[in-house]
């Protein structure tokens, strides 16, 4: 006698031919190697977590520590983390059964088809359920390590969210130094302008200058003038910013000390580790949303397969009417289910999700490479910035040597006070200069701290 062959067993057979594609190799990342034409790839610096420290500023780190605690967009994240780990709780929970229970109860009034005679009849009944379904296939606990590396990657954006906003602080924090320390020489280059026009008046009524001298004095110290609002704006912005940033209402930002008391960070001889950019959360993340889509994909090929599902109930139900009453009610039982004929759906939503993993591999590459760029980019300006600051110093030397001859020479009366007067111009202008190379250049460390995830070990002197 031939077997008979069932629906149900040729759904069990064609499901059994796509378990092969359920089971393709899924794509892993793996940091690429180190660029052969990096410039920083050698190396044994160490990262702190703590990086603001290094530039010896307790208000800095004070304010940080703010931000960090109240910063909107900080708190935002942590609330998607939270939204992440409730996600992955709830998915765990598939590999349990499910437990349910019911009371019901009914009142009715029917004729009796004996004494055709209307009756009162009361109905209750008590139900306790229980499903489970077998992960035959692996797809509940695919979609469990889904949910678990996607919780993981909402942390890692949590901590790109943080280091941005720990690197923001410090940035505008130096950038409000800046503005103080170039508000001051703003006031000094004034002070020195406007004792100018006086000696030009002087030197005028005398009949030794022009009036135009005086004129062009005027001009200068009514520029100079210019410069103190514009700077007293650029403050106020910065410390709207800054407020912002540490999650409070507008207002005064306390300083540590001025732009030249911070301590500069030096990097290590021998370069940067590549290492350092397995510190990076933004790089961290792309690879656990891959590690994601690839559980996702796999659950998904496991549609094409049956599922078994599991079930029992037991209860008590009854009538006021029935003898015996009430009766207990049991049953067990088992069903498979598998997919026949669907339209080409399940193939659709396999496709969508190996889309989604194509994405998340193309969003990790591009991440990593952009990385490599950053790094490169930051740790070349800060060489270029280094060099430039040093030729500003000297620079600075020469020209207060320059105002200390040129005020010699006028107490011994071989120049005027004209002469020693421009010199000390010059030299303001030069030291503003100077104050912008120096902002410019512990702006650049901060980016690089931002760049490589964290910071290094030692600090200047």
């Amino acid at each position: 006698m031939k077997p008979q062959v069932t629906s149900l067993g040729l759904a069990l057979l064609g499901a059994a031919a796509l378990a092969a594609c359920a089971e393709l190799p899924l794509a892993r990342p793996t940091i690429p190697a180190v660029p052969a034409n990096w410039h920083h790839a050698a190396g044994t610096a160490t990262l702190q977590g703590d990086w603001w420290q290094g530039f010896g500023d307790a208000r800095l780190a004070q304010l940080v520590r703010v931000a960090l605690a109240h910063n909107q967009d900080l708190r935002q994240a942590a609330a998607r983390v939270a939204e992440a780990h409730a996600l992955a709780a709830a998915q765990h929970a598939a590999f349990w059964p499910s437990l349910d229970a019911g009371v019901g109860a009914a009142r009715s009034r029917s004729i009796s088809d004996v004494t055709l005679r209307p009756y009162l009849a009361t109905g209750h009944q008590e139900l306790f359920q229980a499903s489970y379904e077998v992960d035959l296939w692996g797809r509940i606990d695919a979609l469990a390590r889904a949910a678990d590396d996607g919780e993981e990657a909402s942390r890692a954006a949590r901590d790109t969210v943080a280091l941005s906003v720990a690197a923001s602080v410090a940035q505008a924090y130096i950038g409000l130094l800046e503005l103080d320390a170039q508000m001051e020489l703003a006031r000094r280059l004034l002070a020195s302008r406007e004792r100018t026009v006086e000696l030009v008046r002087q030197r005028r009524q005398q009949g030794y200058a022009s009036g135009l001298e005086l004129a062009q004095a005027e001009a200068e110290r009514h520029a100079g003038a210019q410069a103190l609002p514009q700077l007293m704006r650029a403050l106020e912005r910065q410390e709207a910013q800054l407020n912002v940033l540490l999650g409070r209402p507008p207002g005064p930002v306390e300083r540590g000390g001025p732009l030249a008391a911070l301590q500069r960070c030096v990097l290590p001889d021998a370069g940067l580790p590549s290492e350092l950019l397995r510190r990076r959360p933004d790089i961290h993340g792309a690879e656990l949303q891959v590690a994601a889509s690839d559980a996702q994909l796999a659950a998904a090929r496991t549609q094409w397969l049956p599922s078994l599902r599991l079930s029992a109930s037991l209860g008590r139900t009854g009538a006021s009417v029935l003898r015996g009453d009430p009766f207990t009610i049991w049953s067990l039982g088992g069903s498979v289910l598998a997919p026949i004929f669907n339209g080409g759906r399940l193939q659709a939503l396999a496709k969508a999700s190996e889309a989604r993993r194509d994405q998340a591999l193309a969003a990790y590459e591009r991440t990593v490479l952009g990385a490599w760029a950053e790094v490169e980019v930051q740790l070349n300006s800060h060489e270029q910035q280094q060099i430039q600051l040093r030729e500003a110093l000297a620079q600075r030397q020469a020209m207060a040597e320059a105002l200390r001859i040129a005020g010699r020479r006028y107490r011994e009366g071989y120049a005027s006070a004209l002469d020693e007067g421009g010199a000390e111009r010059n030299l303001i202008s030069v030291e503003q200069g100077v104050v912008s190379l120096q902002s410019g250049l512990l702006q650049t460390q901060v980016s690089l701290f931002r760049a490589l995830g964290g910071g290094w070990s030692g600090v200047s002197p």
